[in-house]
């Protein structure tokens, strides 16, 4: 009972701010696969050059992620994300105002880096504030934000990119963070620091752990997959499919669509079937990658398939999430940290995997095969994670051990507040 009435317990409203937050940070990141053709002319570079924009951030964000992290480790977490937020806003301008490819380029990476670091500190507050068997819901509503940037954001930014250029859609992003930031600053709340500062050596100690290592190779591969396709979407959608580029942001935005679905069902769903959701959602975008790899001069098997891809790899990410939590709990910020940079390991090697293969003449729709040939790699590990879960890797089911992390969580929190840890409590959202 006391674990269903936690199910239905409302997310705390901070937990949405940082959802609206994240949809300024997912348009920017994933605006891009709808202006790289724009971009391309105006930069006289090639597509595949272009591409590389979409690799310079997820760059930042592996970087950025675990450095961030660790850098702002002692800080007071509202002060950071404003900051954080911040810095993301002016890199849009900087993005904007751009005069050379270079410095497009050099404006991604810092903004990545912000984002980064958003993602990390803003991961870790929304899992500390709700119980055990609500992270994966909690961080749904985060992916969320992710979900209607695909739907609204990403779209609009293409749309922008048609008729107003590709610079307006930066000043788009410029004004969302502006509105990011005052929810920031008004909606989350102050927490004063800790007495006993949190301990860099203690919180490392989760990479000693195997089924991190795997949990980063399986988020890497999956969303690696998913977006060496999505990246190139646009000029597959034109150049093979035969579509208009005014259907572009319609279907950019079918794909948000099928995001936002899945992300909904996929936050539901993970808490109580966590392998089940992995097995089935990397499973369906490995055969939907296949099929658009097959059916790629098809006009409305593409538009089906784009949903169908949105669904599927945003059924999966609210599993991906919670599995990094439930393994590396004991070091909340570290395990955001690493989750971001492990979905951005992926969205830097996916288009870049993608920019090489259309290099080599294999055309835009080998994107999907070599698509799919990541996923597949990632539904191989988590094959190999669940066996090591049920042989006793990890001592126990993935709901044990993660009530057994959130009380270590609970344990430090509380000594650093210098009061006794309550059984079962749930720790507050820290310095």
């Amino acid at each position: 009972m006391p674990d269903s009435a936690a199910r239905r317990a409302p997310m705390p409203l901070a937990v949405y701010v940082l959802g609206l937050s994240v949809f300024a940070l997912g348009t920017s990141e994933f605006m891009l696969s709808g202006l790289l053709p724009p971009i391309a002319d105006d930069m006289n570079v090639s597509i595949p050059q272009a591409g590389l924009l979409i690799s310079a951030f997820a760059i930042g964000m592996v970087v950025g992620a675990p450095l961030l992290a660790v850098a702002t480790l002692r800080l007071p977490r509202r002060t950071t994300l404003v900051a954080l937020i911040s810095v993301f806003g002016l890199g849009q301008i900087a993005g904007a105002l751009a005069p050379t490819y270079e410095v497009l380029f050099a404006s991604r990476v810092v903004s990545a880096l912000a984002c980064a670091g958003f993602w990390a500190v803003g991961a870790a507050v929304a899992i500390a504030m709700v119980p055990v068997n609500q992270r994966a819901r909690a961080m749904a509503v985060m992916i969320g934000g992710l979900s209607v940037a695909n739907v609204l954001g990403v779209p609009l930014g293409a749309f922008l990119g048609e008729h107003l250029g590709w610079r307006s859609a930066f000043w788009a992003v410029g004004a969302a963070s502006a509105v990011a930031l005052v929810g920031v600053v008004t909606r989350i709340p102050h927490i004063p620091l800790p007495e006993k500062k949190p301990e860099l050596k203690r919180e490392l100690t989760i990479y000693r752990d195997r089924q991190v290592w795997l949990a980063i190779v399986i988020t890497a591969l999956a969303a690696g997959g998913v977006f060496c396709a999505f990246s190139y979407l646009a000029p597959l959608l034109t150049d093979v499919a035969g579509l208009g580029s005014g259907w572009v942001p319609w279907i950019l935005g079918l794909f948000g669509v099928g995001a936002l679905i899945g992300t909904m069902i996929g936050g539901r769903v993970a808490d109580a079937h966590l392998f089940g959701v992995l097995l089935s959602g990397i499973t369906a975008s490995t055969v939907f990658l296949v099929a658009l790899a097959l059916f790629a001069s098809g006009q409305a098997a593409v538009i089906a398939l784009s949903f169908l891809l949105g669904l599927s790899a945003f059924f999966t990410a609210p599993a991906l999430n919670a599995r990094m939590f439930n393994v590396a709990g004991a070091a909340p910020t570290l395990a955001g940290a690493t989750t971001t940079a492990a979905f951005n390991l992926g969205n830097t090697s996916g288009p870049w995997l993608g920019g090489t293969v259309i290099d080599l003449d294999f055309g835009f729709a080998s994107t999907a095969w070599a698509g799919a040939a990541m996923t597949a790699l990632a539904l191989a590990a988590v094959g190999v994670a669940l066996r090591l879960q049920r042989g006793g890797g990890e001592g126990g089911t993935d709901g044990s051990r993660s009530r057994s992390h959130s009380r270590l969580i609970a344990k430090s929190a509380a000594a650093r507040a210098g009061r006794p840890a309550e059984a079962g409590s749930v720790p507050s959202t820290g310095a």
